[in-house]
């Protein structure tokens, strides 16, 4: 029988998930400026989360970075294509010259990040809501279903050394999960049923993002990316896994795996 002490985060992140999944669902749904400016604005913060962690002491320059990274993004989704990708790395080559300390692990993360949240922006606006919607219930359901298997069947770890509260068993609890949300996508005629593996892989680099950002706060020897979400750490916490399925499913569409007429269907 489970312990009540194994449940003790699920207020927290019930809450805190609500309250983002109001906002997510609004901007996902809205698309457009309102996309733009909620992306933009959780990519600054998580730039500003990264850099702080990695150096701690300038808090200045981490403030500036995350101002920089937020209009980068605002930029790249308001002028032509060819501008997006110089303006999103830009901020981090930025912030590499302003940091004194761990700039490779800066680059590395502030590289993705910037990345993920352009391909929030070109998965919504070449795959349109629909696409969107996948991915982000895919993410959603894949670590709804991982905690939940996870602390209640428990087992072996995934990767003990990086995340130790990961399981094998809420792993596959997730993968099985995503490819539910597939095959609903499929049966309501709004995508194959392809879907259904693609939302394993997508599930998979979410995890990986989850894990990216775990072992991170594992060498810099912090618990969480910030404070700003009361009593669940920091935006990078929270979206780390969104942001591992954004970069894998922008390029499936670069490569043209997914069809990005799927998500206008």
């Amino acid at each position: 029988m489970s312990s009540p002490g194994k449940w003790n985060d699920l207020a927290p992140r019930v809450l805190s998930g609500v309250a983002m999944a109001g906002l997510g669902a609004g901007a996902v749904w809205a698309g457009g400026a309102f996309l733009l400016i909620v992306v933009a604005a959780l990519c600054g913060l998580i730039l500003w989360e990264i850099a702080l962690m990695t150096n701690p002491e300038q808090r200045a320059e981490a403030l500036q970075i995350g101002l920089i990274a937020a209009f980068g993004l605002l930029l790249a989704g308001l002028l032509p294509g060819q501008f997006s990708l110089p303006l999103v790395l830009a901020p981090v080559l930025v912030g590499v010259g302003m940091l004194s300390e761990n700039r490779g692990l800066f680059a590395a993360y502030g590289a993705w990040i910037m990345l993920a949240g352009l391909g929030f922006l070109m998965i919504r606006g070449e795959g349109g809501v629909i696409l969107l919607v996948w991915m982000v219930l895919v993410v959603v359901a894949s670590d709804i279903a991982g905690y939940f298997v996870g602390k209640g069947v428990g087992g072996r770890r995934f990767w003990p050394a990086v995340s130790p509260k990961k399981t094998w068993s809420g792993t596959i609890g997730g993968w099985a999960a995503a490819a539910l949300v597939g095959a609903a996508f499929a049966l309501l005629g709004r995508a194959g049923w392809h879907f259904a593996w693609l939302g394993v892989i997508v599930a998979f680099a979410a995890q990986m993002g989850d894990i990216a950002e775990s072992a991170l706060k594992r060498r810099l020897g912090v618990k969480d990316s910030s404070r700003l979400i009361p009593g669940h750490g920091g935006v990078f916490d929270r979206f780390d896994a969104m942001a591992g399925a954004a970069v894998l499913v922008l390029v499936l569409l670069a490569l043209g795996i997914i069809d990005p007429a799927m998500g206008r269907g």
